[in-house]
């Protein structure tokens, strides 16, 4: 059954993955370059996700349940990037500061939006959507404080944490609408619905094409041989959702709920880990090095933890 399980996880995760090879063709040949995806980036952060976000909320029948299981998957993502910070303290303490500050970043920020949305979606359906925004909004909350606290270490600048990015954000503004409107039960008019719904059909496609695009510009002999990318590796994509995940069971977490919360604790790094760098004078290099490689390992990583939430 576990098997079974994993086979089916992994092709969903497979799918996606054939999507980035779309991104990686278009930049290797020319006529969709990292330069043009930087663009679509903003495309999808403004626009796209919280399209899927507030979509999925329109979706949803109203519950208190359901209303309950979106504010303890909020937690559980919460509790995820703890975790994140405490396997990840005793390391990179020794690695340069522009490195350091990249792989502990690395371990803890897991790309909520571009992977988990997209993967949820097809894994448990709008449903797991719903429960995977909450995470969204956990990382917005933690990558503005705790992860600017880590990105500007060593640049001997005092950084304020930028109070207004916790709120005026694609993703918490997202949640800000759509949660009246499934609480309330609001129907939007069909021809505004429709739109919207056409919007968030781009999420999974434009994501991970761009993603393929990271992957064309990495030295690929390089992303294998770097022992720090294997270590954050073990520590976010195999220690952090298997101690979430059998941390959720004991709780008593299961079904979609739980699927949902491992899909969002079993994430890749962040794809904004490169953004960070570049705006606190980090090494983008090594950014964008862990990020293709995290992402890449992901095809296995996340099928195995999809299928462990389902045993």
């Amino acid at each position: 059954m576990f098997f079974q399980n994993m086979l089916t996880s992994g092709t969903q995760v497979l799918t996606l993955f054939l999507l980035a090879g779309v991104g990686f063709l278009a930049d290797k040949l020319g006529f969709y370059t990292a330069k043009t995806a930087k663009a679509t980036t903003n495309l999808i952060f403004y626009t796209v996700t919280p399209s899927v976000i507030v979509n999925s909320f329109l979706k949803m029948e109203y519950s208190a349940e359901n209303l309950r299981y979106f504010f303890i998957a909020f937690a559980c993502g919460i509790c995820t990037h703890f975790v994140g910070m405490a396997l990840s303290a005793p390391f990179f303490r020794k690695t340069p500061v522009r490195q350091g500050a990249v792989y502990k970043f690395a371990c803890i920020f897991g790309n909520m939006g571009y992977m988990c949305l997209p993967l949820a979606e097809k894994v448990v359906g709008t449903e797991g959507v719903f429960l995977c925004s909450s995470a969204v909004v956990s990382y917005q909350v933690m990558a503005f404080t705790y992860g600017v606290h880590i990105m500007s270490a060593g640049d001997g600048e005092k950084h304020k944490f930028p109070l207004r990015s916790l709120v005026l954000n694609p993703g918490v503004i997202a949640v800000l609408i759509g949660l009246p409107l499934y609480i309330f039960s609001v129907k939007l008019p069909a021809p505004i619905a429709d739109a919207l719904s056409g919007v968030a059909s781009l999420n999974s496609p434009m994501a991970m094409i761009i993603l393929g695009t990271y992957i064309a510009n990495s030295d690929l002999r390089k992303l294998f041989t770097q022992k720090e990318h294997y270590l954050i590796l073990l520590l976010k994509q195999i220690c952090m959702p298997l101690i979430m995940i059998t941390a959720y069971r004991f709780l008593g977490l299961s079904g979609t709920v739980l699927t949902a919360c491992g899909i969002s604790a079993s994430a890749p790094t962040a794809a904004n880990t490169v953004m960070f760098a570049a705006k606190y004078n980090k090494d983008t290099a090594a950014a964008s090095q862990v990020v293709a490689f995290s992402t890449l390992m992901a095809i296995l990583t996340m099928s195995f933890m999809i299928a462990y939430t389902k045993i």
